[in-house]
Order: structure tokens, then C-alpha cells, then sequence
């Protein structure tokens, strides 16, 4: 055994201990049994709101700080951002669920499909709320300056038919 520890201790790990102390490993079977008794109390769908609450504020983050999305369709104020987010959240999970309740995911890999249909429902209605805020904020921009070129427009308009009056 003397021999055994400086190669064990060469290799980074240590001796293995004697068969019948407290110290030795699970067998394979008995860890294998184990993570079965863990399996089924694992839950992919529906998440907890704990992970809800993290979508949530990454929604937030995504409308209101500088990211891709606020950079094309514009930054939404913190607490405008906070109300959208937690509705586009609830609206997908809502969506999600229904879906969930008809398929009763049995699986891990159903309730996997049952979160990613969540989570692209989550993407397409924040990707919708951002082209919609994008599309009415620019509306009245573009009515403004359609509204200016027609008063720009009349004006000359306007001097031409008074310097005909003179003449």
C-alpha cells in the first residue's frame, strides 16, 4: 500500500479506500437507482416563478437598456418596459400552458417542447411589442412631417396666387 500512494498522489487523486469501510463509493446500481427516484420529481413544465421572474427581468432589460431589439426599435422607459414585460410574459405563459393542458406532458422531452414553445412565444410577442411601439411612435413623426411639407407646399402656392393679385 506504501507503493500505492505516491502514485495515487502523482496522479492528483487519492488511494482508494479498503472495500468494507464507511468510506467506499455507491455502486453504479445503487447510483443509478438513485437518480431514477430523482427523475420523475423532475419538472421541466411548468417552470417556477422564480424563472418567470427572471424572464421577466430580462424582457425589462432587453426593452429598456441598450441591447439589439431597443437599438432598432427604440428604448421603452423602465416602468413602461416592467408593465409590457410582465404581460408579454404572462400572454406566452398563458398560450404555453394551454398548449401543455391538451398534451399533459408526461416526459421530460415533452415538457421540454412545452418550454420551448414558451420561450418563442415569449421571443415573437416581444419582437411584436417592440415593432408596434416602433410603428406608433414613428406615426406621428411621419404625419408631423407630411403635415409640414403640405403647409410648405400651400405656402408658395399661397404667395404666387397673392403676386398675381397685384398685378
Amino acid at each position: 500500500m506504501a507503493e500505492d500512494a505516491p502514485n495515487a498522489a502523482a496522479e492528483g487523486g487519492q488511494p482508494a479506500p479498503p472495500e468494507g469501510s464507511a468510506d467506499a463509493a455507491p455502486s453504479a446500481t445503487a447510483g443509478a437507482k438513485a437518480a431514477e427516484a430523482l427523475l420523475p420529481s423532475l419538472s421541466i413544465w411548468p417552470p417556477s416563478q422564480r424563472t418567470r421572474d427572471a424572464v421577466v427581468r430580462r424582457l425589462v432589460q432587453t426593452l429598456a437598456a441598450p441591447s439589439v431589439l431597443s437599438q432598432r426599435y427604440g428604448a421603452v422607459p423602465e416602468s413602461e418596459a416592467e408593465r409590457a414585460a410582465a404581460a408579454v410574459e404572462a400572454e406566452a405563459f398563458a398560450a404555453a400552458s394551454k398548449s401543455a393542458a391538451a398534451e399533459s406532458p408526461a416526459s421530460i422531452e415533452e415538457g421540454i417542447e412545452v418550454l420551448q414553445a414558451y420561450s418563442k412565444e415569449v421571443s415573437r410577442r416581444l419582437l411584436e411589442l417592440a415593432k408596434t411601439r416602433s410603428a406608433a411612435a414613428t406615426v406621428p413623426a411621419e404625419g408631423s412631417a407630411q403635415e409640414a411639407e403640405d403647409s410648405s407646399a400651400t405656402s408658395p402656392a399661397a404667395e404666387e396666387a397673392a403676386v398675381k393679385e397685384e398685378t
